[in-house]
């Protein structure tokens, strides 16, 4: 019996993928399990897995093409099963070409221009269902892969010395992670001249990088060859189109400011005395240096244990206070934000924290965070003081009822006992929904949260 293969719900948030890139042609023999494609999600790019066993008989998809959760992408069938209907169903008019989708079409004049803004991630409230089955099977998304561990070698490594291609798998391609085949992309590295040192010969990232290694130790004797250029300059401007990620920014943006009746609340703190125990701890050792954003982290999530009406969602009916704590931070990605989740923050010590915080913000940055890693927050952190911004304010993600916005460190002089002294600032604003919060009630916990972090050593008791 034919198998529908139908875009995937492959996070919790997800509503429209974008196939990137098909990785088994018409007419090759598939089982179930095996990868079909590459599909970028709100968050990630991700693997899309055969439902069943046969034969990959149409493709209805480009590469490029967006489409949304439950949109027929191929079908897999016997050899000689009959499977008219399925493709009419999808119109066949769209069916896919094998070679790779065109580029971008000139921009528009009437275009309108596009409005620009700091959003976070979606909460995990939203669901995505694909539509019923017209007689052909359509299984359940796969569950998400655990995070990788491990990270590829340096990119200053020696080189080493070339190794014999690599065998291909049993269908002819060799076995590579998306990650690896998207650095190869950008680096232009012939996949097939690398020896993948993964499980089973897969070509993983440090694969890659030691291959990048190699050719920049070799003689540049094509070094004058022109440098082809990302963007054209050309014309009077130039439409970039909208990825997942920023498509999901823009929506989830004009859910919160629009029906959100917000307000903001801004306060200074003394990091003096957490300046002096950062010091302290990077004395001790090099696994026990922490970030102001560490402190900044840790801190939250003791003040919102302590304030569970701070540690809540608008629910539309109910305000949901939460008994554990949960605590996102926005990270910068090339195509936008995201918001990878501590959980239980309140539970684990600064150091435990500092760990995760590092390995979570290095896995968003290389799009390979899994849903659960990034969905499920209670409240928010954004925090732009490495770049020297001094004070903003962020835009909550609903259903959370708040997000904190941590501006720099900055040496100013104040005045204490009434002297005129220079000491570590760092200025914070918290955007809270009214709906849930009230004025004193936000105050008291920017309160909480000043006690902790003037006072460092009452995040290590």
């Amino acid at each position: 019996m034919a198998t529908k293969v139908v875009m995937e719900a492959l996070s919790p948030t997800m509503e429209e993928g974008r196939l990137v890139k098909w990785l088994k042609n018409e007419g090759d023999t598939v089982k179930s399990g095996d990868v079909l494609a590459e599909v970028e999600t709100d968050k990630a790019v991700m693997e899309l897995v055969a439902r069943g066993d046969g034969v990959l008989r149409k493709r209805l998809a480009n590469e490029g093409d967006a489409s949304p959760v439950g949109t027929l992408l191929a079908v897999i069938a016997s050899a000689d099963e009959n499977i008219d209907a399925l493709v009419a169903e999808a119109g066949a008019g769209a069916a896919a070409a094998p070679a790779p989708a065109a580029s971008a079409a000139p921009p528009s004049p009437a275009a309108p221009a596009e409005s620009q803004g700091e959003a976070s991630t979606p909460p995990p409230a939203a669901e995505a269902t694909a539509p019923a089955s017209t007689g052909a099977p359509v299984s359940a998304p796969p569950a998400p892969a655990p995070p990788p561990r491990g990270g590829g070698a340096p990119l200053g490594a020696t080189p080493q010395p070339p190794l014999p291609p690599p065998q291909a798998g049993a269908n002819g391609r060799q076995r590579s992670s998306p990650l690896a085949r998207r650095l190869a992309s950008d680096r232009g590295i012939e996949l097939s001249l690398v020896r993948g040192s993964g499980p089973g010969g897969r070509i993983v990232k440090r694969d890659i990088e030691t291959a990048m290694t190699a050719a920049a130790a070799k003689p540049k004797a094509a070094a004058a060859a022109p440098v082809k250029r990302l963007i054209s300059r050309e014309g009077d401007y130039q439409d970039i189109p909208l990825t997942q990620i920023r498509k999901t920014i823009a929506r989830r943006l004009s859910e919160s400011i629009g029906p959100i009746p917000t307000y903001y609340l801004t306060t200074e703190f003394d990091l003096g005395r957490a300046s002096e125990m950062r010091a302290a701890l990077k004395e001790i050792g090099e696994e026990f240096k922490v970030s102001y954003n560490d402190i900044v982290l840790k801190a939250v999530a003791n003040a919102l244990a302590d304030h569970p009406e701070i540690n809540a969602h608008w629910m539309g009916d109910r305000i949901r206070h939460f008994n554990r704590v949960h605590v996102a931070m926005a990270v910068a990605v090339e195509e936008g934000l995201i918001t990878p989740v501590i959980f239980d923050a309140d539970r684990k010590t600064l150091t435990d924290i500092s760990r995760e915080a590092r390995h979570l913000a290095e896995l968003a940055r290389q799009r390979k965070l899994t849903p659960e890693q990034y969905t499920g927050a209670t409240f928010s952190v954004s925090n732009l003081g490495m770049l020297d911004i001094v004070e903003f304010t962020a835009v909550i993600n609903p259903p959370e009822a708040a997000i904190l916005a941590v501006g720099g460190v900055e040496a100013k002089p104040v005045v204490v006992d009434g002297n005129v002294v220079v000491r570590q600032r760092m200025r914070v604003t918290m955007s809270c929904d009214h709906r849930v919060i009230d004025g004193a009630t936000g105050a008291r916990f920017l309160q909480a949260l000043r006690r902790l972090i003037e006072n460092p050593l009452l995040l290590v008791l």
